[in-house]
């Protein structure tokens, strides 16, 4: 259901639940990615800034927003947004809804990998509340771009992993045919990411999926968002920077092996030279 071709998607979600919306373009260096829109807008009695990835709605569509995958302008446009909202302290909100990142060549060129590490370290450190919400699929560093924030939510029928599963299929079984299982090894869904502790909350949608009605799916992603933001509001700009580092400092697991061998010492004895011989 998260590539539902009649899912709702960023701009839905927009026109669904705020208002005012003023969409603003470029990131002042290449072009205006369309695959990434954002702008100022009127969520209940809050001014945000809302951004996200938008895929398209038809075929045409798609192919003028290359099917929700950024190029790296995409993501610097991101960053120029979110700046500007931290100039002005107004909260952020991000809906991630990508594939992953765009793989061409000339995104590669352009430095892909540095735009995406960079919008990691920014959010880190943005001063204003920043909101997370997967609302259909989350692959990879395309939604990492946009996906570091003081809480990080999952709609209920969405997913969120380090790669696609047609990616990892291809990678580990040099084919597509083993997509399934590669979805299942990831465990991508958002129960077993709340459980894995990645995410902070599961967003229920209308029954049959939020394709089914906008409208109230809009109101039920609203209707976290607004008392998440006033939450947020009641924290020192420090204490959201803190709590974003250690948030995802907590993430994964690992061993460490420590060496109980006691490392003995030389016996050897270094001759001193004869500086009168030198």
């Amino acid at each position: 259901m998260s590539r539902h071709p009649d899912r709702p998607y960023t701009l839905k979600y927009i026109e669904k639940m705020t208002t005012n919306f003023v969409e603003l373009h470029g990131d002042r260096n290449v072009k205006d990615d369309k695959a990434m829109i954002g702008g100022f807008a009127q969520l209940g009695d809050e001014t945000v800034m809302i951004l996200g990835q938008q895929k398209g709605t038809n075929t045409k569509m798609r192919q003028l927003r290359n099917f929700g995958m950024a190029n790296p302008e995409g993501y610097r446009k991101a960053l120029r947004l979110m700046r500007l909202a931290e100039k002005f302290n107004k909260p952020v909100i991000t809906l991630i809804d990508t594939p992953g990142a765009y793989p061409g060549l000339e995104a590669e060129e352009r430095g892909q990998g540095e735009a995406i590490a960079r919008n990691i370290y920014e959010m880190i450190r943005l001063k204003v509340p920043v909101i997370c919400v997967i609302i259909g699929e989350g692959a990879s560093g395309g939604a990492l771009g946009i996906g570091v924030g003081d809480k990080v939510l999952m709609l209920e029928n969405t997913w969120y992993t380090v790669i696609s599963p047609e990616s990892c299929s291809s990678i580990l079984w040099r084919s597509w045919d083993m997509k399934e299982k590669a979805a299942e090894e990831l465990r991508l869904t958002s129960d077993r990411m709340f459980n894995f502790g990645l995410i902070d909350g599961i967003i229920p949608e209308p029954i049959g999926g939020a394709h089914w009605d906008y409208l109230e799916s809009a109101q039920l992603l609203k209707d976290y968002l607004l008392p998440l933001i006033k939450e947020l509001k009641q924290l020192t700009p420090e204490s959201r920077v803190q709590g974003r580092i250690e948030k995802f400092g907590r993430m994964g697991s690992w061993n460490e092996i420590i060496d109980q061998e006691k490392e003995q010492p030389s016996n050897l004895q270094t001759e001193k030279p004869n500086l009168q011989n030198l």
